[in-house]
Parts: C-alpha cells; structure tokens; sequence
C-alpha cells in the first residue's frame, strides 16, 4: 500500500480533472522540456519588440530622448505590474494553466496588432533626418493611439503568462520527493538560461531585421514565434501537474490583517497552542502541511485568537496567520530590488541612446545599437553555465549549504556589481564626452570617432549581475512564499521590475527638470554630446551603494521559511491519521 501510494505525487498536484497523477507519468523534465522551449520562443517575441523600442519611438515616432525613455520604461513597468492580476485570476479562479492559455492568446493579439501597426506607412509619422527629433513633425494621436493600445493589450497577455508559466515548470518537482526536489533547485538557473537563449536571439538577428531589413518583419517574426511557442505548450498538455486554485492569497492575507486589527485589544493566549487551528485530517486530504506559529509579527496572532465569532474576518488558523507574515517579511527584500531594478531599465533606453552616438561601422557592417543588448545576455548565459557548474560546486564544499551560498547572499553579490556597473558607465560616459569636446561635436550631436564597443564592458556587467541578482530573485520570492502563496511569490520578482521602471521613468524627468532650472542645458538633453549622463550614471552609483547597505540590515533580520521538505514527517503524521479515520468509518459501517 505505502510503495503504491508513493508512486503518486505528494504534493497535492492533480490533472486537469483533478485526479492524482502518477510520478512516472507527468512533471518532472519531460514536462518541463515544452516549458522551457516555449520560453525560448516567448521571450524571442517579446525582446524583440522591448529592445529596440526605443529607436522605433526616436526614428519613426519622432520622440525625444525623456519622452521616449519614459515610453519604453512606463510600458515595461506595466509589463512587470499585471503579473499581479494574473496571479490574483490564477489563484482564486481559473487556475495557472487556464489562465495562462486564455492570457497567451491576448498576448498574440497585441503582437498581431503592433505588426500590422508598423507595417502601414500611414500610422507613422513622415520621415526625418533632422538631428534633432524636436524639428521633426510629430506622430498624430490616431497613429499614437493605434501604436500604444497594440502595446498595452500585449501587457495585459503577459500579465497572465508571466507569473504562471515559470510557476507552472517548478509545480513539475516534487518537493516530497528527493530526487525532484534536487531537480528543483537547477530549474531556475535552465530557466533563466532558456529565456535569455530567446533574448539573444532577438537582441541580435531580429534587431539586425528592423534596421536593416525593415519593421514589418522585425515584428513580424517574433509574432509567428509567439504563435509557435504557443502551439509548443499545448502540445505539453497531456504531461503537465496542475495545483488546483488555493483561493486568493490577497484575501487571505486581508483577512488575517482585518482579523488581528478587529482584535487589537484581546489578548492573546500564553500557549500558542490554545490559538485557533485546523485538524491535522484537513490538511492532509488536500496534500498540504500545518504551519505552527511563530512570535515573529506576533501581532498578527491576535487573528487566530478564538472568540465567539466563526467569520473569517474575525477568526483565522494559524497556518493563515504564519503564510501571511511570511509574504509580509518578504517585503523589505523586495524593497532592496527595486533600485537594482531602476539599473536594469536603462539597458534599453539610455544604454542604447549613447550607442547612436558612436561609431558602429565594423568594414561595411553597420552594428544596430540595441544588440549590445545581447551581450548581456551572452554574459548572463555563460555565467550561469558556470554558476551552476563551478560556483555552487566548489562553495557548496565550504558552506554545506546545496545551493552553494543563500540565495540572499547571492543577490547581495549582484548588488554589489551593480554598483561596479555605475561606476564604469559613468567613467566611460567621461570618455565619450571629452572625446565630442574634442573634436567639436557637442553642439551638432554628430557621430563620434569612437566605437560603439567603449560601451560594451557595461553591457557585460550587467549580464553577470543577472546571473546573480535576477535568477537569485526569482528563485528566493517563489521559494520563500507559502505553498499556497507560489503565484503571489513569483509576480513579487516580476514587480520589482515594474516598480523600478516607473521609478525609472520618474528620475529621469525629475533629474531633467531639475538640472534645467536657472537657464542650464540640463542633464538629459535629445543632443546627448551636450547631456551629462556621467552625472546621471555616478548619481545612480551612490544610490546603489545607499540600496545596498540597505539590502544588507534587511537581510540581516530576515528569517528564512522552513523548508518543505522538514514537514514531511508532518505530512506522513497527517497522512496517518487520515487512514485512521478512513478505517474507523469502514468499522462503523461494517
């Protein structure tokens, strides 16, 4: 009966008719196998549209360089931000598969629409060769209006696929199963490793399309990608685990803070034992494992203190309590990412804006400014390889720790390298200036006798910073969140990137508005040869240095959740009662 019962999935995962599934059967790799190729394909289609957004808006939209910055890293932002609902719809409603589905075909949509947008001359603006894009005639509203709403309904798909497909590939592993839960933990680096081999590809041949070959195709491949990549996950159907819907973690946490607050003054019992707590047999019918309270946040134990009231807004179980204070611990953590974040937004606007400065002329090949975006993503790639091969290998020796170091101190490492990108970018900004001084290009932002390539070790950086930051970030949100919460958990690593976009866009015009006043030129001007971005990147500089002592005190208290692996003497106890019951009903009937 136990080896029978073992070949079924322990961690409450079912099929889409809600059945147990059979270990050999589905999840693990071969599920995982059409995931992590949809990614591939998926973030073919979106770097491809994100990473030369900005020229699109500068050349055929007539923007400058704050507006269309601010454009690119608004539109990113909400990119980032409707993963929240999405996890909201999966969580409480549909599902992560369904949600996913239905979210992919809007996704496609908005893709289809931004297509055709660019491929009608009509819809943009006339062309221009002005220097300066403010002597342009600008693009009219209707051509705007079509552009954008192709955009943001392609933000409203993403906000469904993004915090569910990457969810859907680790719900493959079994964390009550050694094996699968080892399996587990190289998931997030392959996973990171599958996206960025789909960003590469976009960063360098489809960026080479549009501004070689023409928009309409440069668009038009990444939409038949996504079509592909789409097709390629249904395919996966028949060998997929499904959670089903837990209910919504939003309302679960509101509950607990209403219920601790409506009892602000009942005081609370010395025993925690004596606090309000489901039967061991509830938890078990449904795979899942008790949680016992801890005096972290204790405030919050006033919502598990038994009264008169059964409403859930007044009486809720512990284990509610102690998934709520652990997505509420989480939040400095998030805190500390969004600086880091605000770094990774000026990749493709800013980054990309100097490289049109330069020269980009290798004999007769002309470098497209926005694929130095592919070095970061051949640095990420490489040094992830090497992470996950050597790094963790060879501290795992030292720290007995299986991930080699924690995930906060990996992060921690990537911090510190964003610092270090700051600083370069602000040295070599340096460069390129004194260098249009020079040869009197300041004033007519002509091209620069420089290479584009000056340029490159802050695109490098960056990649190495991902490999430790992003994929760090990804991994500790989901990892650290409830069972229960796992959705919620992943859109917190996607809003830290939303949030540090918008904080993006605000600096930068903040920064620009003020460095104007008085009469001065300011520091972000359409003529970058007479902008001070070496100001702008050492003033990011100082504020990751600010960000990361910050980072450091947060870590310092932050107090890790109990692996699941821990509970599964729980769960057996859980099980064992539960075949307890089952045979003393089977008495009362015989």
């Amino acid at each position: 009966m136990e080896e029978a019962r073992s070949e079924f999935t322990q961690d409450g995962t079912v099929d889409l008719k809600g059945n147990p599934v059979l270990r050999s059967k589905r999840g693990g790799w071969k599920a995982c196998s059409f995931v992590v190729v949809y990614e591939v394909f998926e973030r073919m289609a979106y770097y491809g549209i994100s990473s030369n957004l900005v020229i699109y808006l500068t050349n055929k939209l007539h923007q400058g360089t704050v507006t269309s910055s601010n454009n690119v890293t608004n539109w990113v932002g909400t990119i980032w931000m409707t993963p929240v609902l999405g996890a909201y719809v999966a969580d409480a409603h549909l599902g992560r598969y369904w949600t996913f589905v239905i979210a992919s075909f809007i996704y496609l949509s908005g893709m289809c629409l931004l297509t055709v947008t660019v491929s009608i001359p009509a819809l943009r603006a006339p062309p221009c060769h002005q220097a300066d894009v403010a002597d342009c005639k600008q693009a009219s509203t209707l051509q705007l209006a079509v552009f954008y709403t192709g955009l943001y309904i392609l933000a409203i798909g993403t906000g469904g696929t993004k915090p569910n497909i990457s969810t859907i590939g680790a719900d493959q592993f079994d964390d009550f199963e050694p094996k699968e839960k080892k399996q587990k933990l190289s998931f997030f680096n392959w996973w990171m490793f599958s996206i960025f081999f789909g960003t590469l590809f976009a960063n360098t041949f489809l960026v080479y399309i549009q501004d070689n070959v023409g928009w309409s195709v440069g668009y038009g491949l990444p939409t038949a990608g996504l079509a592909v990549s789409i097709i390629i996950f249904l395919a996966g159907t028949p060998f997929y685990r499904h959670r089903v819907p837990a209910g919504s973690a939003f309302i679960k946490m509101s509950r607990v803070i209403v219920a601790a607050l409506r009892k602000w003054n009942v005081p609370e019992p010395s025993d925690p034992k004596e606090l309000y707590e489901l039967d061991l047999v509830e938890y078990a019918k449904n795979g899942k494992y008790r949680i016992d309270s801890t005096p972290s946040l204790r405030i919050l134990n006033k919502a598990a203190v038994k009264t008169n009231s059964k409403d859930p807004w007044m009486l809720c179980s512990v284990t509610e309590v102690e998934e709520t204070k652990q997505m509420l611990r989480m939040i400095p953590i998030l805190i500390a990412t969004f600086v880091p974040s605000v770094m990774i937004a000026q990749i493709n606007t800013l980054f990309i804006k100097q490289g049109t400065t330069l020269n980009r002329n290798i004999n007769s090949f002309k470098i497209p400014p926005a694929s130095l975006v592919g070095f970061v993503t051949l640095s990420m790639l490489i040094s992830v390889v090497l992470y996950d091969r050597f790094f963790v290998k060879i501290t795992r020796k030292w720290t007995k720790n299986p991930r080699g170091v924690t995930l906060l101190q990996r992060m921690g490492i990537g911090m510190v390298v964003h610092i270090i990108i700051m600083v370069t970018a602000s040295l070599t900004e340096m460069k390129r200036l004194s260098v249009a001084k020079d040869h009197g290009l300041v004033e007519n932002g002509g091209q620069l006798p420089l290479s584009i390539f000056i340029i490159l070790p802050q695109f490098v950086l960056m990649g190495i910073a991902d490999a430790f930051l992003e994929v760090a970030k990804i991994e500790f949100f989901y990892d650290q969140a409830p069972e229960s919460m796992k959705s919620l958990g992943t859109s917190y690593s996607m809003t830290t990137l939303g949030i540090g976009n918008f904080l993006s866009s605000l600096l930068l015009s903040t920064v620009s508005h003020i460095t104007k006043r008085h009469h001065h030129k300011g520091w972000i001007q359409n003529n970058l040869n007479a902008s001070h971005l070496d100001y702008y990147y050492a003033f990011f500089a100082v504020l990751n240095i600010l960000n990361f002592i910050f980072f450091l005190v947060v870590s310092r208290f932050y107090i890790y959740r109990a692996e699941v692996s821990d509970s599964i003497e729980v769960l057996k106890e859980n099980q064992e009662l539960l075949k307890l019951k089952d045979k003393k009903e089977m008495l009362m009937v015989n």
